[in-house]
């Protein structure tokens, strides 16, 4: 036989050896791409479960190197298409930056999952590691980015009412839970070469990890009701749209008031002819006037004829300079005493409404430090207006993503909560339908209705139990008038605030202290 003829037989075995190692790569891009699709707009909220069932194939019994640069395709996958929105009128720089950023947590995520996946009740575990993650991602660096925790991507979902139990980290980590514990159920059933008792009892205890969560959401949808508690309030809700998508509305900022105002005066007119009722407050958007009203006569005489008209206090969104910082503030405008009350955003979005790293940013790009000269001031209260007996509390935009951010307006009392928000920059993108969910989740976790009044939309209406009664359409005038029950009882997840987010991280902590043991134990064995 010719010498080629038996080096192409191992030429092809080489090159399928080649292909099926590129096989676990792929799979874990393609299955941060799954976990990406089961995100609003979509309802494939189910979709998060082959997700990690996927995500946990690729990732058992794995080195550490491979777990590092696996997680880190399955974080390119999810967050890739899930950030496409910031590109929008800054290019793909910022998003790119941003996605790579990111994907680092899960690739270390990655790694903590190899490593306890050795471990018996190895989903439970892993499923704290990803917790932990989410965790590290909301807080570092800039203050942290909450944006992609699962649990925002389960409005739609049977697991939404453990949002009430635990928040954010118990629903996200049940859902995890269960997508790894639907893969070691099907690898336990599947494998044959094991005794069959012992295999009977892994898969048992591999199909609690899949029960049990659901049966907890279940349990949990007791904690979730859209009574009223201390009576009703009936509420409106401006969207008075923007002259044009983009950044190019700033340059527009009394048109956007006018608008605004205009929308109210049709309300009123509305009201008085008996076509809408009368509402006993009406809600703003973020950024409906970017003229400071206490530094123009022209923008606060504006806001103050639409507040008579309608007759009852007007929440407005307005961007404000005093003592020499910028503040992107709430201020209640009462028809007869004007400006009571206010409420200045406390998060505030680096790269949008301050500059870290101000001067490299500059050398990258001169042009986006020209559009943010200034950086925003943080506030230092919790935002609750009190308006006629009723506490609204307010979590303005950017800050529905912080548990934190929403949780301190109920804990200072708040009966229900407002979301003013201003997504018009990021023009029809799915960036708008990823923050109402958000308000979903908000609202469930807590059990108060919530509001989100957007400058273009989508605005929306939503019941304690997490239903959307009421949404306007995008880059549309509207306004939503509705009676809305008002609660003053606390979830346990109100009540807990961060500790069981603190009670995962240690699980994930002792896990990983565990998996480090294991294998010391391993090699001095192998060793002698």
């Amino acid at each position: 036989m010719d010498q080629s003829d038996q080096l192409q037989p191992r030429r092809a075995s080489g090159a399928r050896g080649r292909l099926l190692r590129l096989v676990p790569a792929a799979a874990s891009a393609l299955c941060g791409v799954l976990l990406y699709v089961s995100f609003p707009p979509r309802t494939l909220w189910w979709l998060a479960l082959p997700a990690f069932a996927g995500f946990g194939w690729v990732l058992r019994g794995r080195s550490w190197k491979a777990a590092l640069g696996l997680g880190y395709l399955f974080g390119l996958g999810f967050l890739l298409p899930l950030l496409v929105w910031t590109s929008v009128e800054v290019g793909p720089l910022p998003w790119l930056a941003l996605v790579a950023v990111e994907a680092v947590f899960i690739a270390l995520v990655g790694v903590g999952v190899a490593a306890v996946s050795r471990l018996p009740a190895w989903p439970v575990w892993a499923a704290a590691v990803w917790t932990a993650g989410e965790a590290a991602r909301a807080r570092v660096p800039f203050q942290g980015f909450p944006w992609g925790k699962v649990a925002f991507g389960q409005a739609d979902g049977v697991f939404l009412p453990l949002a009430a139990l635990g928040g954010t980290p118990v629903l996200g980590f049940a859902v995890v839970l269960c997508g790894f514990g639907l893969y070691e159920a099907g690898r336990l059933i599947a494998e044959l070469r094991r005794d069959r008792v012992v295999r009977r009892a892994a898969a048992a205890a591999a199909l609690l990890a899949v029960a049990v969560p659901v049966a907890g959401a279940v349990a949990a949808r007791a904690l979730v009701s859209d009574s009223a508690q201390h009576g009703t309030a009936t509420v409106a809700l401006i969207q008075g749209n923007v002259p044009r998508a983009g950044l190019e509305f700033n340059a527009q900022r009394r048109a956007v008031l006018d608008y605004h105002a205009r929308e109210t005066h049709k309300l009123a007119a509305d009201v008085r002819a008996g076509r809408a009722p009368k509402p006993d407050y009406v809600l703003w958007p973020e950024n409906s006037s970017d003229i400071d009203p206490f530094a123009y006569p022209d923008a606060a005489a504006v806001i103050e004829q639409a507040a008579k008209d309608i007759g009852v206090p007007i929440s407005v969104g307005s961007v404000v300079e005093r003592d020499g910082k910028l503040l992107n503030e709430q201020i209640l405008w009462d028809p007869v005493k004007g400006p009571t009350q206010t409420y200045d955003k406390r998060q505030i979005q680096p790269f949008g409404e301050y500059l870290p790293l101000r001067s490299l940013v500059g050398a990258i790009n001169k042009s986006w430090t020209e559009m943010a000269r200034q950086d925003f001031s943080r506030g230092a209260k919790p935002g609750v207006f009190g308006i006629d007996g009723v506490k609204v509390g307010l979590a303005t935009c950017y800050e529905a993503a912080f548990d934190w951010a929403v949780r301190d307006t109920v804990t200072h009392g708040a009966e229900m909560i407002s979301v003013p928000s201003n997504n018009a920059t990021f023009d029809r993108s799915e960036m708008t339908y990823q923050q109402l969910a958000m308000s979903r989740i908000r609202a469930v976790e807590h059990s108060r209705t919530v509001t989100v009044p957007v400058t273009s939309g989508v605005s929306a209406v939503i019941m304690p139990d997490g239903r959307i009664t009421q949404r306007t359409g995008m880059f549309v005038p509207a306004y939503l008038v509705q009676k809305v029950p008002l609660r003053t009882s606390t979830t346990p997840a109100t009540e807990l605030g961060v500790l069981p987010e603190i009670a995962l991280v240690l699980v994930a902590a002792g896990g990983i202290g565990w998996a480090i043991g294991f294998g010391l134990r391993a090699r001095r064995a192998g060793d002698a």
